[in-house]
């Protein structure tokens, strides 16, 4: 697996965004995105969101190795906001808040994030939505359901990202009718997975005030270095086809994996797994011609 360095921009202009990244689909870390002069900045902590916030019941979402058959993980349990909070601070845990829409129970926060939109309009600022997650843990490798380009904000700790191309799929043994692949980029080993070696992407280190702009349709595994939060907004695919793909992925696809998951069970999944490896392989024979 190689992984370059993502690029680091600021100051740019729309017209400059939108032609050598956003139409290109070119992944880089904006260092102004959010602008310095958001309330935010002064603003937010775990002890704030403790305040306003701390009551409130949430998802926890843990390790996602477990629920391959799955097109989205399950949560694995409820406790209070503030209980998780304190729990990401006091040690390294895999439990994790996924598509936390915090803005939504305190739809004030929204005013305290002002957004240098470097598209010239077309992020979706009106839908944000928070990931925290505890030192050590990580999501699975993934592309995103409906194929939107997304811009993930860090505000506390660190994140390591890796992203890949979507024309790759087939070497991450992408699971059919799922939006992730069933090889783990850092812990499974090449011998099973000899796809792996091939990849060819990036990888980003993104702290608080950075922002990672990954394209549509394009593959990232994040992994949590510390303890955080982040905020991420969308802006819809480019072109046509790729609005046609994330509207079937949301209304066809996901609905027809489970009808057939609890149609077959096991062997729903098992098909599954069998047809990554036969297109992996077929791609790896590709290659080394």
């Amino acid at each position: 697996m190689k992984l370059k360095p993502v690029n680091i921009i600021s100051g740019v202009t729309p017209e400059e965004f939108v032609k050598d990244y956003f139409s290109k689909g070119q992944p880089v870390i904006i260092k102004d995105f959010i602008s310095k002069e958001s309330p935010c900045w002064g603003k937010w902590s775990y002890d704030y969101f403790k305040e306003i916030a701390g009551d409130e019941q949430v998802n926890i979402y843990g390790k996602e190795d477990d629920a391959q058959n799955h097109v989205a993980s399950p949560p694995i349990g409820k406790m209070t906001f503030g209980e998780y909070l304190d729990l990401i601070r006091e040690k390294p845990t895999e439990l994790r808040l996924f598509l936390f829409n915090l803005m939504k129970l305190r739809p004030e926060l929204k005013k305290d994030v002002i957004y240098n939109d470097p598209t010239g309009g077309k992020v979706l600022q009106w839908l944000p939505l928070m990931f925290f997650g505890g030192e050590g843990s990580a999501t699975r490798n993934h592309i995103d359901i409906d194929m939107s380009h997304v811009f993930i904000s860090q505000f506390q700790g660190a994140k390591r990202v890796w992203l890949f191309p979507n024309d790759q799929s087939d070497l991450m043994y992408k699971l059919p009718y799922n939006f992730h692949s069933i090889a783990n980029l850092k812990t499974s080993s090449q011998e099973k997975y000899p796809g792996l070696k091939f990849l060819d992407g990036y990888e980003a280190v993104i702290e608080p005030g950075d922002t990672l702009y990954m394209p549509a349709g394009w593959w990232h595994y994040i992994q949590y270095e510390t303890e955080g939060y982040s905020i991420s907004v969308r802006a819809l695919p480019n072109s046509f086809t790729e609005k046609l793909k994330g509207a079937r992925n949301l209304f066809i696809t996901r609905y027809f994996d489970n009808f057939m998951r609890k149609v077959l069970k096991n062997k729903w999944l098992d098909y599954k797994i069998s047809t990554a490896e036969k297109r992996a392989n077929k791609a790896i024979r590709r290659l080394e011609k």
